[in-house]
């Protein structure tokens, strides 16, 4: 094949809607509390309705459950003694095992720090004692979906790092080129005052900004010399590529200009698009400063390391001629030149 004829390739990442919806088995339940006529009670009306449910009735019972079974969803009771509902939902949304698995409150309290504690501490519904059996069923019902939608969701983004760190590794000669993005990202969008989104958006396309190049042949990839014209227009359709894999995802939405749009330049000479000042996305002309002066303060085997100063020097000259955007390549100086708190 000519490579001029090179075409975009097309991945699909996302299962069908048929194949995302095929249930493995009843969803698992699990029913927490030290009052056995209270937990019989629930047992019997989810059994009723068709669901795996277990039991146990305190809260470390409960954290040994959920890492055997591995439960669809746990109802829980916040008054026990020893460990209360709080704290066993605290434990399991601060652990990446188990943070997806939704949880419901049960309660006899209906005060409003109650309801706060249990905000904070992670749960995603309230049930007040004595429950009703169909407002039981359409909350667990509810909540199960959500569950299993997550877990595609979740799944997808893991399949997607997986695939950037991969293209990161055909080429050794980057170092760790994407973990250092990822912290750079993360402190210049605090600096920058960016919101929480944002600034998760930025770690997020240090890791998936060159997803792309899974689509670019090593010949053109690894190639030690210069281009020729027709393998930059193969190597120019990384950011394209990238794009495709990441667009199904509605969590990557934040992500996409970033990967789309890094290699655009202020006076409008860049790629893919040719977008120019401030018709290029905020967060790209953000990332794209991080990402050349991390290329620019590592070493390369066509390139030596740059001091800091003297990559703020290239940055500058590269402003003067019409590449980047001013106002932030002075902000990003200012950010560099700022004292660490491990300098001090």
């Amino acid at each position: 094949m000519a490579l001029s004829s090179y075409q975009v390739p097309s991945l699909q990442l996302v299962p069908s809607r048929a194949e995302s919806t095929i249930e493995a088995g009843a969803p698992r339940i699990l029913v927490v509390d030290d009052h056995q006529p209270s937990r019989l009670t629930a047992v019997a009306l989810l059994m009723a309705e068709g669901y795996d449910v277990i039991e146990a009735e305190s809260g470390p019972v409960a954290l040994s459950c959920i890492v055997e079974a591995n439960p669809d969803l746990v109802l829980l009771d916040v008054m026990m003694p020893g460990m209360d509902g709080f704290e066993v939902c605290r434990r399991l949304k601060q652990d990446e095992q188990t943070r997806l698995i939704p949880v419901i409150f049960i309660t006899a309290l209906n005060d409003r720090r109650s309801r706060i504690l249990g905000i904070e501490s992670g749960g995603d519904d309230f049930l007040a004692k004595p429950f009703d059996q169909v407002e039981l069923s359409a909350r667990v019902k509810s909540l199960v979906q959500q569950k299993r939608l997550n877990e595609d969701l979740d799944h997808a983004e893991k399949v997607l790092f997986s695939i950037a760190e991969t293209v990161e590794s055909r080429d050794p000669n980057t170092g760790n080129h994407c973990e250092r993005l990822v912290k750079q990202g993360k402190a210049f969008g605090e600096f920058l005052g960016l919101s929480r989104t944002e600034v998760k958006d930025l770690m997020w396309g240090g890791y998936l900004h060159d997803i792309g190049k899974v689509g670019v042949p090593d010949s053109v990839l690894l190639k030690p010399g210069a281009l020729t014209p027709e393998e930059w227009v193969i190597m120019k359709q990384h950011v394209l590529i990238g794009e495709r894999i990441c667009r199904p995802l509605r969590t990557m939405r934040g992500v996409l200009p970033i990967i789309r749009y890094h290699h655009e330049r202020w006076d409008g000479s860049g790629y893919p698009d040719q977008l120019a000042s401030q018709d290029i996305p905020w967060l790209a002309r953000v990332f794209q400063i991080i990402d050349i002066y991390d290329a620019l303060t590592s070493e390369r085997p066509y390139k030596r390391t740059f001091t800091h100063e003297e990559a703020l020097n290239i940055l500058q000259e590269e402003t003067n001629r019409g590449w980047r955007d001013p106002q932030l390549v002075e902000r990003f100086g200012e950010f560099i030149r700022m004292p660490r708190v491990e300098e001090a």
